[in-house]
């Protein structure tokens, strides 16, 4: 999945990552979130001329998913993927409920709103892909450089 934000984020990401695993995989998920939101934040610098606010939908087969963010500083996530409890089979074998304490820890990080919406979907790996395309997506759309002040009335983000 973090190839897939990469990917559809237009980042070039290259993420190792070491913990635990053989106890389970919340810590190093959840350390890996909070790592790539700190890195976001900090490659957005002052965000003058960012587009800052992006949405969209994404299908992956019978999922669809939609996502919406704002750049705010003002970290606050909706997630709203209602998952049928399988686990996707890989080495290791990975929670689709991780998927959730990732994006929490990354937008905590990053000071982001994000809203993650399942429309419609039955298959855990399609919905939790289609949720990791639409927030790269949204992530690449906000972070484009459209005018040269800073998007908010306040003066800061």
């Amino acid at each position: 999945m973090l190839d897939q934000l990469g990917r559809h984020g237009g980042f070039d990401l290259m993420v190792h990552a070491e913990g635990d695993l053989e106890i389970d995989l919340h810590h190093t998920v959840e350390d890996t979130g909070i790592l790539l939101g700190s890195v976001f934040k900090e490659a957005l610098g002052d965000k003058v001329g960012v587009r800052r606010f992006a949405s969209n939908m994404v299908p992956l087969d019978e999922a669809l998913i939609e996502t919406a963010l704002d750049l705010s500083g003002r970290p606050y996530l909706h997630y709203e993927v209602d998952i049928p409890g399988e686990v996707i089979h890989g080495t290791p074998p990975f929670d689709p409920q991780l998927a959730e304490e990732f994006w929490r820890a990354f937008i905590t990080s990053a000071g982001i709103t994000l809203h993650i919406t399942s429309k419609r979907g039955v298959n855990t790996h399609h919905l939790i892909e289609a949720s990791f395309k639409g927030a790269a997506r949204a992530l690449r759309d906000a972070v484009a450089v459209t005018g040269g002040g800073l998007p908010s009335t306040k003066g800061v983000l």
